[in-house]
């Protein structure tokens, strides 16, 4: 089965969050990096990866992305520094 992943991207100053879901998710974090992802990471300019998670089953992926949306903003941070303490953008890691 085909990879897709569930990522979390914030703005420069970290007030804003975005969970997503994307079968390439280089490509989808280009595309908000050029102001092309949603109208809301567009607004916010959140376009800096914080957080990812790889699947090999789509059902899984769409269930976990539901559940990350649900969850409050604290849960969301604390997630985020489990696997990120210094948030930073981890685009450039999924380049090389």
């Amino acid at each position: 089965m085909k990879e897709s992943f569930i990522y979390i991207v914030s703005n420069k100053n970290r007030t804003v969050l975005y969970v997503g879901m994307t079968s390439n998710l280089l490509r989808r974090i280009e595309q908000h990096k050029d102001g092309n992802g949603s109208v809301f990471t567009k607004k916010y300019s959140v376009n800096e990866l914080l957080y990812y998670e790889v699947f090999s089953n789509i059902n899984l992926t769409i269930k976990r992305e539901k559940q990350l949306k649900n969850w409050h903003k604290d849960w969301k941070w604390n997630l985020i520094k489990e696997r990120n303490p210094e948030l930073i953008d981890l685009y450039d890691g999924l380049r090389t």
